[in-house]
């Protein structure tokens, strides 16, 4: 960390991108995913999922307009097989869609001096939350006050390598703690296909638009809005051991049966972990804590989400 000035980077290594071009590649992506493509402008950045058929999340995205170029962020071990199976709906759109990851460097900064930091470099620093910023030199999204993602074509590396080793290189985990305290969840492998949008809070980050017409899921998405059938709920929460997503959250009340699941995790600067989880809402309504893994597994104290 920089003795005069206050700011973290880390490399993202985990995370990849998905290219998507062509005269309908707006009108393809906004067909696809659960959030208003047709109306994203240039500048902006919005969060948006792809769901399948039976409306379950097979990815969750960070979608930002490049020029005639859609960037689409999410894990790096499931690009390559989400860019494949998106393909086969293109059909006969005018759209191309590619797992760009391996052309691309992703950091995260953070902190006081982040955008000094960042404009150091000739990076244009967008103002406000979910704005995006590009040059030939990389994008920059500012993902909340002070925490900023920057996309840059895998030349340019260098210098943001040299930032984060400047800052002590904070580490992916710390950048994953960072989101998870934010409360933005990321369907990774092990959760794939489990959760509806709404159980991961979705509605509530803008990652769903009710207004727009048909894609994959959407019956089910706008059904589990509107008759309030949804029983699971994402929490956020601590835990004294490691966590990983996909791990089971048990209850006290129905110790044979999982009565929930780790969506993100990320070690704890004091110890343990803490996750987000999907889990179901009369067990969240229970006196006792849930518990990872087992029964009588470590207890998850359970804290506030940043939004209602």
């Amino acid at each position: 960390m920089d003795t005069k000035v206050s700011y973290a980077a880390a490399e993202l290594r985990h995370l990849g991108l998905l290219s998507c071009k062509g005269d309908e590649a707006r009108a393809f992506l906004h067909a696809q995913l659960t959030s208003d493509v047709a109306g994203l402008a240039e500048g902006e950045a919005r969060l948006g999922g792809w769901c399948s058929a039976k409306g379950r999340l097979l990815a969750t995205f960070l979608v930002v307009p490049r020029g005639d170029e859609f960037l689409l962020q999410l894990p790096r071990e499931l690009a390559a097989g989400v860019a494949k199976r998106l393909s086969m709906f293109i059909l006969r759109a005018r759209a191309k869609l590619a797992d760009a990851s391996d052309a691309w460097t992703q950091f995260g900064v953070w902190g006081g001096a982040a955008a000094e930091r960042l404009a150091a470099l000739k990076l244009a620093v967008p103002q406000g939350p979910m704005r995006a910023a590009a040059t030939d030199a990389g994008v920059v999204v500012q993902i909340a006050p002070q925490r900023y993602l920057v996309l840059a074509p895998a030349a340019q590396r260098e210098p943001l390598a040299a930032l984060a080793a400047l800052a002590g290189d904070a580490g992916e985990q710390a950048w994953l703690l960072e989101e998870i305290r934010a409360g933005r969840p990321q369907v990774v492998q092990a959760t794939q296909d489990q959760f509806v949008p709404q159980m991961v809070n979705l509605e509530r980050l803008g990652a769903i638009d009710f207004k727009k017409g048909c894609y994959p899921g959407q019956e089910i998405v706008a059904r589990t809005q509107y008759r309030g059938v949804l029983k699971r709920r994402m929490i956020r929460a601590r835990v004294g051991a490691a966590a990983a997503a996909g791990d089971a959250l048990f209850a006290d009340d129905d110790p044979a049966q999982a009565s929930g699941t780790v969506a993100n995790a990320a070690a704890a600067p004091e110890g343990g972990s803490e996750l987000l989880a999907v889990a179901q809402i009369s067990a969240l309504e229970g006196a006792r804590p849930l518990r990872l893994r087992a029964a009588d597994g470590p207890p998850l104290e359970l804290l506030p989400l940043p939004y209602a």
